[in-house]
């Protein structure tokens, strides 16, 4: 029974101090390592273009200047289509005109039915020409879509823009989100509300952060996915664009 006992102490795997440590040493550093570059992005931020080919006549604010939500940003040369409006408004009630008379007429059997179909169709045709310049001279002001700054102006008063150039970039940094790049392999830790700790490169200042969504889709070839979270207390210091490191607590 002795020599029994023994033979299977002789077949047991004898633990090599040296390999837990090595073990250890990597949890640690698997740990330790729960940290991913991200970059601030706003949530509002959009380059406005022209909708029409017109001369700039007005451009209140400058590169990094605040603005506020219906604010006007940019100013056309319009002349041209507030004309064209006032003829197709004058040509509208002419055909209003045109219309009741006959109308009128028809009553007393003095024009035909023909007549008013006519009148009719040229009112509708008036009318709707009418709203075509009006949109047209709508599109003569360019106004502030949210409240935010001037990132850059693409143009300058007094020239020439065609429709569908960008005009300005605008961009909201009260409201902002971090985009970070995270390996697949934490997804299975990663949660909505999750709190996180981000350190912008330009202040070095520690954030306390959230998780707000996580990416639908990972990258094959990286195997990575995106992770989107807010800061908790945001202040007046951050800017979009600006880019840092998210660290993580607990094990991926």
């Amino acid at each position: 029974m002795a020599e029994k006992i023994e033979d299977e102490l002789q077949l047991a795997p004898v633990s090599n101090p040296s390999t837990n440590n090595v073990s250890a040493n990597n949890r640690a550093t698997e740990t330790s390592a729960r940290e991913a570059r991200g970059v601030l992005r706003a949530v509002d931020q959009a380059t406005l273009s022209g909708e029409l080919n017109a001369k700039v006549v007005e451009m209140p604010f400058r590169d990094g200047e605040a603005f506020q939500k219906g604010d006007l940003l940019v100013r056309f040369d319009c002349s041209a289509y507030q004309a064209q409006f006032a003829a197709s408004q004058a040509a509208m009630r002419a055909a209003q005109q045109e219309l009741s008379q006959n109308r009128q007429l028809a009553e007393m059997k003095s024009v035909g039915r023909n007549a008013v179909a006519v009148a009719e169709a040229r009112l509708a045709q008036a009318t709707a020409e009418s709203q075509v310049y009006q949109i047209q001279t709508n599109r003569c002001r360019v106004v502030a879509p949210f409240s935010g700054q001037v990132v850059s102006r693409k143009i300058q008063v007094s020239e020439y823009v065609g429709q569908g150039m960008p005009l300005l970039e605008i961009v909201d940094n009260r409201h902002l989100e971090i985009n970070v790049l995270v390996p697949s392999r934490w997804l299975a830790s990663l949660k909505p509300k999750q709190t996180f700790t981000f350190i912008p490169d330009e202040t070095g200042v520690p954030l306390q952060a959230e998780v707000l969504r996580i990416g639908a889709r990972i990258d094959e070839s990286s195997q990575t996915l995106t992770l989107i979270g807010r800061v908790l207390k945001p202040d007046n210091s951050l800017l979009a664009g600006m880019s840092g490191s998210a660290r993580f607590t607990g094990q991926p």
